[in-house]
């Protein structure tokens, strides 16, 4: 199958009711995107729903529920076949989990291509004060998968509390995500399912001690976010050793939660009156574009992107509930 890029569309849909792409020849040009909004809500809790990775099928990965005491996070992927339905929401949760979230998804990997692998994190309790242990795990095969857990064997405990969390993965089975250490420091570090390995620290070197890496493409590329040291958030590209910051431009805080292998990265903003965007960015000149979904402008946050163009996250409606969104982009 050939994938192709976010910003140059020609085609037809293929039998999986996704769009097909133009082959990019230039970089991408953030200023032509646009795109068409669904929500993405499981009727178990319409209340609250984060959509969080999209593979090149796409399939989603995300969760519902806020993690509010009694109001646990339970994880979940989406096989959409047209028209999204209820019966299109698989059920995925650690085996003994109180909390689950689905933070990512491959393409059948490498090592295991007749399963698709997942990556996320769980939780052994659901507290009033929104404190949790946090464990990071891989599914191999889905909902009835081989599920293993994965903590970086530097995660620390502070004040009785484990925090990792896997939040992507790749078509090598290389997966992305964060630990804390003892000193409360946050890390930035990668896990090789085939080699049972992991990386030393990723960590910018403008906000060492606050790096969070928050996906991986097939070139093995990361981006993430990091603090500096006033406190301002920005977002990372890191290729082969080399960090680049990424800024929105006129934000206070800028965060990169999804990439592809085309250049193309999404996530976040915040404007100067504290409202939230989502932002797609051209990672070779580091222009981004804020892009709201209309039912939720200055609530919207992207967390995923696949190779089709094709966007995952979430906004805040008048309601104050959290819906999912899968954004398209227009033919």
């Amino acid at each position: 199958m050939k994938i192709r890029s976010l910003l140059a569309i020609l085609g037809l849909a293929n039998s999986f009711a996704l769009p097909v792409f133009a082959q990019q020849t230039n970089s991408p040009d953030v200023g032509k995107i646009n795109l068409n909004f669904r929500k993405v809500i499981n009727i178990f809790d319409p209340t609250f729903n984060q959509e969080l990775g999209i593979n090149d099928f796409g399939v989603i990965a995300g969760y519902f529920g806020s993690g509010a005491a009694g109001h646990p996070n339970k994880g979940y992927t989406i096989f959409r076949r047209g028209e999204l339905t209820q019966a299109d929401f698989i059920n995925e949760n650690f085996p003994g989990s109180v909390q689950t979230q689905v933070t990512g998804i491959n393409n059948r990997g490498r090592f295991f291509r007749r399963a698709t692998i997942t990556v996320g994190f769980w939780s052994d309790s659901n507290n009033a004060s929104g404190v949790n242990n946090n464990f990071g795990f891989v599914n191999i095969g889905g909902q009835n998968g081989t599920f293993i857990n994965v903590n970086n064997p530097n995660t620390g405990t502070i004040n009785g509390v484990k925090t990792n969390q896997l939040l992507g993965i790749n078509d090598s089975n290389v997966a992305v995500g964060f630990y804390v250490d003892t000193a409360g420091a946050t890390h930035g570090y990668t896990f090789n399912l085939q080699s049972n390995t992991y990386s030393t620290n990723i960590d910018d070197p403008n906000g060492v001690g606050t790096t969070t890496a928050a996906a991986i493409n097939d070139l093995d590329q990361i981006v993430g976010f990091y603090v500096d040291g006033n406190g301002v958030t920005h977002g990372f590209f890191e290729n082969s050793g080399v960090f680049k910051t990424i800024d929105a431009k006129n934000a206070t805080a800028t965060s990169l939660l999804g990439l592809n292998t085309f250049g193309e990265a999404v996530g976040f903003d915040i404007d100067q009156a504290g409202n939230t965007h989502g932002i797609i960015c051209n990672l070779s000149t580091g222009v981004t574009k804020e892009v709201d979904d209309p039912r939720g402008i200055g609530t919207t946050t992207f967390n995923g992107l696949n190779d089709r163009g094709q966007i995952v996250g979430f906004y805040v409606n008048g309601r104050g509930n959290t819906i999912g969104l899968l954004a398209t982009p227009k033919q």
